[in-house]
């Protein structure tokens, strides 16, 4: 499958305003994507039962990280608790609530990680309990279409010409809120595929993709052990060569190893995190084909039509889901005029076993949405694991950020660049070693895509983020 055919597959081939953006790499080095989650602390009491710490991650995946830090406290890894899960090559920081003592964790010591304890409390913190991220990105090798270099002054032109562009279209500093290719997988979409066969039922199927799947650019090392799985499906010959760095797909063989043909229990040798996100990678799928769809027919993403399903827009910018309204002839000048000055917003679906989808024009898209993605007919009741199962929800078509500024970034130093950077563009990039740096800052909503707003701005190819 090609970038292209990728970009299509995942409903991120459409675009609210045409530009031709600043193309350009993120994530060139570590220290490029910092990201800071805005949250507040839970309340502390000496006497709580749980040590409450503000986590600064460098290129850590919040899963692995947690796991390493359970192993290094000796509790289950469900006995940590965080709000959100963050990039990998990133500097991230958030809070983390530990099922353990405080000289338990002030021993730990893990590699490119700061612990600051903060107390201790008798509060958890779930998933989406935070108001935001702060991030503070570098997009580096800006070009034009043709990729010729462009200079600072013109790149950042660009940027405050497309963030004018959507303002008209959308809203004052709001874009379309796409799911990003890091819910999918940007050269390797395995995700969403994973997710349909957990929702079939199918768990051969699901291990057989996670540890299977080809994908684009993949390394040598990779490439030989996901054919060696697809020929073979042997795991102690597949554990003999797994790349150091595909971890999870270490603990399925392992849990193989022990019980042969035990499919749904390998599948569960993934954190339930991830288990989860492979189904919400496939409603995802739903969501942005749907906002593709809605894009291609002319509909406005900012103002209802009659059918649409609108939702109240709260402090943090989540959407109030309980309170939706289905917009009629009657209330629709209402909801219209409520949806510019953002107290509601128009909702997309994310398909479950109890989602609504809207009516009228707009429910024509969703449904085809639906059977373009082939998941009109899907249960969505997991059997086997039954806290898979989701019930669905709906989604804001746009969202907007704050706090934006956009400023030409220093020049990094020589030592710290990429292989990618060294190795210079190949056919199908978008970036040239001589083009401008700039580092954009903006906050955005929970459960919202960085990426996805930089993709506005570079136009650049999936894997470039």
């Amino acid at each position: 499958m090609s970038q292209s055919e990728i970009e299509k597959n995942l409903g991120l081939s459409k675009w609210t305003y045409d530009a031709a953006g600043i193309g350009g790499l993120l994530k060139v080095r570590i220290e490029d994507f910092r990201v800071e989650e805005v949250a507040r602390v839970p309340a502390l009491d000496s006497k709580g039962r749980f040590t409450v710490v503000r986590a600064t991650l460098t290129n850590w995946e919040t899963n692995r990280f947690i796991r390493r830090l359970a192993g290094a406290c000796k509790i289950n890894r469900n006995r940590i608790f965080c709000s959100g899960l963050k990039d990998k090559r990133a500097v991230t920081t958030q809070i983390l609530v530990i099922d353990a003592p405080r000289k338990k964790v002030e021993s730990v010591d893990i590699p490119d990680s700061e612990l600051e304890i903060l107390g201790r409390t008798h509060q958890k913190v779930g998933m989406s309990d935070h108001d935001g991220n702060r991030f503070t990105i570098t997009v580096r090798g800006c070009c034009d279409e043709a990729g010729n270099p462009l200079e600072a002054k013109d790149a950042m032109q660009r940027v405050l010409d497309i963030r004018d562009g959507m303002a008209e279209r959308l809203g004052a500093d709001a874009f379309p809120n796409w799911i990003g290719p890091q819910r999918f997988g940007s050269t390797r979409p395995v995700t969403p595929e994973v997710g349909r066969a957990v929702v079939e039922g199918d768990f051969e199927k699901a291990v057989d993709l996670y540890l299977g799947m080809p994908g684009l650019k993949m390394t040598e090392d990779v490439a030989n052990f996901r054919n060696m799985w697809l020929e073979t499906k042997e795991p102690e010959a597949c554990l003999d060569i797994v790349p150091k760095h595909l971890g999870y797909e270490r603990n399925i063989l392992e849990a193989l190893l022990v019980k042969p043909d035990d499919w749904v229990k390998a599948f569960r040798a993934l954190p339930p995190s991830l288990q989860l996100l492979m189904v919400h990678s496939l409603q995802s799928l739903a969501f942005n084909h749907s906002l593709a769809l809605r894009i291609e027919a002319g509909l406005n993403l900012l103002e209802p039509e009659i059918g649409d399903l609108v939702a109240p827009v709260q402090a943090s910018g989540r959407i109030d889901v309980s309170k939706m309204a289905l917009v009629s002839k009657t209330n629709l000048e209402r909801c219209r005029r409520n949806c510019r000055i953002g107290r509601l917003a128009v909702t997309g679906p994310l398909p479950g076993r109890d989602s609504a989808l809207a009516q009228e024009e707009p429910g024509i898209h969703e449904l085809a949405a639906l059977e373009r993605t082939n998941l009109s007919d899907v249960d969505w009741r997991v059997k086997k694991i039954p806290n898979l199962t989701t019930s669905g929800t709906r989604r804001p078509l746009t969202v907007t950020f704050s706090t934006f500024s956009v400023e030409e970034a220093p020049s990094m130093p020589e030592d710290s660049t990429s292989n990618r950077w060294v190795a210079g563009p190949i056919e199908g990039d978008r970036w040239h070693p001589d083009g401008a740096d700039l580092r954009l800052r903006f906050t955005l909503p929970p459960g919202t895509y960085a990426t996805v707003l930089m993709r506005e701005f570079m136009r650049s190819p999936l894997d470039h983020y």
